[in-house]
């Protein structure tokens, strides 16, 4: 088996820079593209089937709204605290959604991925873990996939208890043991759920920069602590050495603004080439800090459109053009992050292998 490079470079939904996010093409893709590992976003059906998508509300992902038989399907319902219209995924069974057809989530900015929509149908975790296990048999590698279980806490007040489904899949799927199985999730009692449940891989906290994890809220309700109680140094240790195996976590999972350092990053610091970067001037103590907790560190989301990029790495053209992405994804990748999250995983293996 042929090693695996640091970082990580993670396919975030696949390689939705190229294909319609969480598609099997999307995932094949991303494998082909030299990817370590994919990252499915995971939901729930009504009659318990998880599936892949970006959130339970699918009209923007999904041609559901092409569908007259599901038009009464459509209400306005809360989501961790954001009041959204569309259709749900919990109010459909599995069947149903099988008829539905993928569709790019940002059509101006990906008008090449666009091109594919309505190609692709949904898939289950089911059809992405046995997607993996054949792309790794390809690669002559274990490849990895990083789990993230959307909304936990909302759809275990429906009756849908996302660990134990996920932990049913794992089990039917024979990935229990699977050396390359992270899960996380922006809920932290959900990672606990699934310690509690056996599960063997690897539990990583995704954490905001701002705002209050919806499990917290759903609890203590105004009082719950936010995400910057955990990013404190105190904050991060107890994540890393909580007395209970249940509480602690193996890593945490921020956006990229949180590993580079505020004011600081400029292109102007840097040369035409990459050489005599000092990294440690143009990036945080985040991940140093994060390591001497014992946590791994991922960062998200690697994107090269100028209207995904910090302003100082835009160039002048339109929102849809890449700005210069090299430059900052070599800062990112060489930040002593252990995993990135990227939509075109290929750019990230160029940065990471010297390309």
């Amino acid at each position: 088996m042929r090693a695996r490079r640091t970082p990580l470079v993670i396919g975030h939904r696949g390689a939705p820079g190229y294909r319609p996010e969480h598609t099997g093409a999307a995932y094949e893709l991303a494998f082909a593209l030299g990817a370590d590992a994919v990252e499915p976003d995971i939901v729930a059906t009504r009659d318990g089937v998880l599936v892949l998508r970006h959130e339970n509300e699918i009209s923007g992902t999904t041609t559901v709204a092409e569908h007259p038989e599901f038009a009464d399907r459509r209400c306005t319902k809360e989501v961790d605290g954001v009041e959204l219209t569309g259709w749900f995924t919990e109010d459909f069974t599995w069947d149903e959604l099988s008829t539905l057809r993928a569709k790019e989530r940002l059509p101006l900015l990906r008008q090449a991925s666009a091109t594919f929509d309505g190609r692709y149908p949904i898939l289950r975790l089911a059809d992405l873990l046995a997607l993996v296990d054949r792309a790794s048999d390809d690669a002559g590698r274990a490849l990895g996939l990083v789990a993230e279980l959307k909304h936990a806490t909302y759809f275990e007040a429906a009756g849908l208890p996302l660990d134990e489904l996920f932990m049913a899949e794992l089990s039917e799927a024979g990935w229990t043991e699977h050396p390359g199985l992270v899960a996380e999730s922006f809920e932290k009692t959900v990672l606990g759920r699934l310690h509690d449940r056996g599960f063997r891989g690897s539990r990583v906290y995704l954490l905001e920069s701002e705002g209050a994890p919806a499990d917290r809220v759903a609890a203590l309700g105004a009082a719950a602590p936010g995400y910057s109680d955990d990013l404190t140094l105190r904050g991060l240790y107890a994540l890393g050495s909580a007395a209970s195996a249940a509480d602690r976590v193996d890593g945490i999972s921020v956006d990229t603004a949180q590993v580079l350092h505020a004011g600081s990053v400029s292109v102007g610091l840097f040369g035409e080439d990459q050489g005599g970067v000092d990294i440690g001037a143009v990036t945080s103590d985040l991940v140093d800090s994060a390591h001497s907790a014992g946590l791994s560190v991922y960062t998200w989301t690697l994107r090269p459109e100028n209207a995904e990029l910090p302003p100082e790495f835009r160039s002048a053209g339109r929102d849809d053009e890449w700005g210069d992405w090299r430059r900052l994804y070599s800062i990112l990748l060489h930040s002593g992050v252990d995993g990135v999250f990227a939509d075109h995983p290929d750019l990230a293996v160029a940065v990471r292998d010297g390309r």
